[in-house]
């Protein structure tokens, strides 16, 4: 098929098994990397059995601070038939998992589409997204996702160039969540505080990004006011990160704090805040096909 899932629009020939010139650079098979319960996500994803995540190989970005980077940008998993991806999903439900967290799947939407068509878990499906995302796409998976976790990483188009290889990325994240949101609506949570319906939209600090943190917490508290906003501060450099100028180290105290100062004198509620002390390579999982 010639793609044009994501917002590079390659009209790349993608095949079961190869990729012609893509930007992302996988086939039409999904590509795992690892599916398992995940502990590290917000409290109302992970709740207390943990999240059923299912980690995808590669990526529509090549941020250059990824601590995914052995799957995102490296490529390293193993290819799955819908088949035995409905299987995945069917086993993570079976190991108690609140939910079926799909992590960096847009460049396998349609394989996700048709292993949900196979087998759709009664629990909530979370399409856990870098928000680079075709509105298009996000329409052609209406009633098959629950829970938007997005990702708002910029809204400077010089920063989503350097950092990303993204200048567009702003426009078409932005457009991508007001879509999440107008079909997901109001958040929803059971008995236990563990959502079953919503939108929550995440920022990464990064070394001198605070006024980046407080437009991008500006742009959602205006257009998006009933979604959670999670303030993330697990920033480490990776890759190419580590030499950069700027971005080559972990963000500092005073930093984190200049930009919670700013979200709790707003008032706004709907917010998860990530403890600094979650910047630890501890919490970035194994990539070793567990559960493929």
């Amino acid at each position: 098929m010639k793609c044009n899932l994501c917002p590079r629009r390659c009209n790349a020939e993608r095949y079961e098994a190869e990729n012609i010139n893509g930007y992302c650079k996988m086939p039409l098979q999904a590509v795992v990397a690892r599916a398992a319960l995940h502990f590290w996500e917000e409290p109302c994803i992970s709740g207390t059995k943990g999240s059923g995540t299912v980690f995808f190989s590669g990526c529509t970005l090549s941020c250059i601070y990824c601590q995914n980077e052995d799957i995102s940008q490296k490529h390293f998993g193993k290819a799955v038939s819908a088949k035995r991806l409905a299987e995945i999903f069917r086993e993570l439900e079976a190991l108690g998992a609140h939910n079926i967290n799909l992590v960096t799947p847009t460049h396998y939407a349609l394989a996700i589409k048709q292993a949900l068509d196979i087998y759709r878990p009664n629990i909530p499906i979370v399409w856990n997204s870098s928000g680079y995302e075709n509105v298009s796409t996000l329409k052609m998976l209406e009633g098959y996702i629950d829970i938007y976790l997005m990702d708002l990483k910029y809204v400077t188009n010089s920063r989503a160039q350097e950092y990303s290889d993204a200048p567009d990325y702003p426009q078409n994240a932005k457009k991508a969540i007001l879509e999440c949101y107008s079909k997901a609506g109001e958040c929803v949570f059971d008995e236990n505080g563990v959502m079953k319906k919503g939108v929550i939209i995440r920022h990464l600090i990064l070394p001198q990004g605070t006024g980046e943190a407080i437009a991008v917490f500006d742009w959602v508290r205006e257009n998006v006011p009933n979604a959670y906003f999670s303030i993330m501060s697990q920033y480490l450099p990776y890759g190419k990160a580590k030499q950069h100028r700027i971005i080559g180290r972990k963000i500092t105290s005073r930093e984190y704090e200049k930009v919670l100062s700013y979200i709790y004198n707003t008032g706004f509620e709907n917010c998860y805040i990530q403890e600094k002390s979650s910047a630890n390579e501890v919490f970035i999982p194994p990539f070793d096909l567990t559960g493929i």
